[in-house]
């Protein structure tokens, strides 16, 4: 029976296209909302969820950090890296002098900024709720509209290919994460991600809690920090480190910095994405 999966849709998002890959077989549904996706898979609507957490250069997708942070039922249980390519999508017969206005997610926008500075220095800019919404915008009869969005909306909305590979960088990829009631099980070549917070503002707090992972020579791959949403000033630290939560030093390592902080919880363990 195929596996139900929530993701950050509608149809013709770069989250679906993560979803397709990681489970070709797999029964999907698309919501509007990271926290839908959540919801979905936390009610058992899916079994799963797909959502992207992070670009390599927007940066974080902050509703994912915030959800994961606040939300204490999920665990992500994969992760997937997809290399982004936009294209500029417009309905048939649109000429590049036609565009007076580009629509697409604030993210994709920001991912193709130089190409809009210099192609269409004076079209609108219109941030959208994802990519997929820009190309029905389009479709739906706009005049002088172009959308940044994946290729496969060409096909899905009618729509023709303007220009392809717009993004500023050709190293241009999204990290998604599966969310679902467990995470996974040791493979050897694992990763953790957790957050934390004191319960105190003092020198030094930081730099021991990291110590514990430096004495083991556990290696952080990530580090950042999020408003606790609380009190101005407060930050919750989140990092990604090698190994597994259930690696003897690795749990050692979090069990002492539970032990220096207010608050600590574990996203999950996860096999390392390989290509």
């Amino acid at each position: 029976m195929p596996k139900r999966i929530a993701y950050l849709g509608p149809r013709g998002t770069f989250t679906e296209e993560a979803a397709i890959r990681y489970d070709p077989e797999g029964e999907l549904e698309s919501f509007p909302t990271v926290a839908a996706v959540s919801l979905a898979v936390s009610s058992g609507m899916a079994e799963e969820g797909v959502v992207p957490i992070e670009n390599s250069l927007e940066g974080s997708v902050t509703a994912t950090l915030d959800l994961l942070i606040h939300e204490e039922t999920l665990l992500i249980k994969r992760e997937l890296v997809l290399p982004i390519e936009h294209y500029l999508l417009v309905r048939p017969g649109t000429r590049t002098a036609d565009i007076e206005v580009v629509y697409s997610h604030p993210q994709s926008l920001g991912q193709c900024r130089g190409f809009l500075e210099r192609c269409f220095p004076k079209a609108r800019l219109e941030p959208s709720l994802s990519n997929a919404a820009a190309a029905d915008v389009v479709a739906e009869g706009v005049e002088g509209a172009a959308a940044i969005a994946p290729r496969r909306n060409a096909e899905l909305r009618g729509l023709e290919v303007l220009a392809q590979s717009i993004q500023d960088s050709d190293h241009n990829v999204t990290r998604f994460v599966v969310l679902a009631g467990q995470d996974s099980p040791v493979t050897g070549d694992d990763k953790t991600s957790l957050c934390f917070s004191f319960a105190d503002d003092k020198s030094g707090l930081l730099y021991e809690a990291l110590r514990e992972f430096a004495e083991r020579d556990i290696n952080l791959a990530k580090i950042e920090s999020r408003p606790a949403k609380l009190n101005l000033g407060e930050y919750v630290f989140l990092i990604d480190c090698e190994g597994h939560r259930e690696d003897p030093v690795v749990r050692e390592a979090i069990e002492n910095v539970r032990s220096r902080t207010l608050m600590l919880r574990i996203f999950g363990s996860y096999p390392r994405w390989s290509d």
